[in-house]
């Protein structure tokens, strides 16, 4: 298949700098259809469904970058998305309350970012400034022999020098479905647990893993509702905030109670 053919492929990965145990909680609250998997030592996985971003009349790009942040906000990792399209390639760099910072390229991989985002990049992943930095400003430089999914190719090989290992299968230019048709090594399919999980956390012993619970949900929550790029993920915002607030009520008057 040539290179023009794959870049007509949409597709997203999240790849979240965090074990798949850490990463779950703050995953199941976007309520998304997302499968996640381990990535390498100290990294996971996330793969969406197609439906989650064409559903709401947006885009892998937005989508991306509404996710990472919603994921990142209330987490001590950092959230790398990576898309792709017809109209082309990048990535988007999420991490705490910071302003989520993207590089793109157009289909044929011409440069179309900001330089800054490759600085965001490695601050935010912890990369070396002078060897990592020299490649990844190798790729905001023109280069006719690299379409836009030989860029986020060299993306994913800078952050493998940290021990990224994306399964088999999963790579820039495939589709949303093939995506999640591939038989990935300890993929789980995740829900959101909403406020029937809370009350079953509160009644197996509650406390600072209540909390916890009802803290992610809000923080969640606000980043979608003030960032979401569209009304489904504002109005989802709403009700991760809602539920939130519910669980830390909940939380409180069990400390109350005893």
């Amino acid at each position: 298949m040539s290179a023009t053919d794959h870049s007509r492929a949409a597709g997203v990965l999240l790849l979240c700098r965090a074990e798949p145990d850490r990463v779950r909680p703050s995953a199941q609250l976007l309520n998304e259809p997302l499968l996640l998997a381990p990535a390498g030592e100290g990294w996971s996985v996330l793969i969406p469904g197609e439906d989650s971003w064409r559903t709401e009349g947006t885009d892998p790009a937005t989508a991306a970058a509404g996710w990472a942040h919603a994921l990142a906000v209330a987490e001590p990792w950092p959230v790398v998305g990576l898309w792709w399209d017809a109209s082309g390639a990048g990535f988007v760099v999420a991490a705490g309350f910071r302003r989520t910072a993207g590089y793109s390229w157009l289909a044929d991989g011409t440069p179309a970012g900001e330089e800054a985002a490759m600085a965001a990049l490695r601050a935010r992943i912890g990369l070396d400034p002078v060897l990592d930095g020299a490649a990844l400003d190798g790729l905001t430089l023109p280069d006719a022999d690299a379409d836009a999914e030989a860029r986020v190719l060299g993306v994913i090989a800078v952050l493998s020098r940290t021990g990224l290992t994306l399964p088999q299968g999963l790579a820039p230019g495939v589709g949303a479905a093939r995506l999640r048709s591939a038989a990935v090594p300890g993929a789980e399919a995740l829900d959101w647990p909403g406020w029937r999980e809370a009350v079953r956390i509160g009644l197996d012993g509650g406390g600072p893993r209540l909390r916890a619970l009802g803290l992610a949900e809000v923080a969640a929550g606000a980043a979608l509702a003030v960032w979401g790029r569209h009304r489904g993920w504002r109005t989802a915002g709403v009700v991760l905030l809602a539920d939130g607030a519910v669980t830390l009520a909940y939380d409180a008057w069990r400390r109350r109670r005893g």
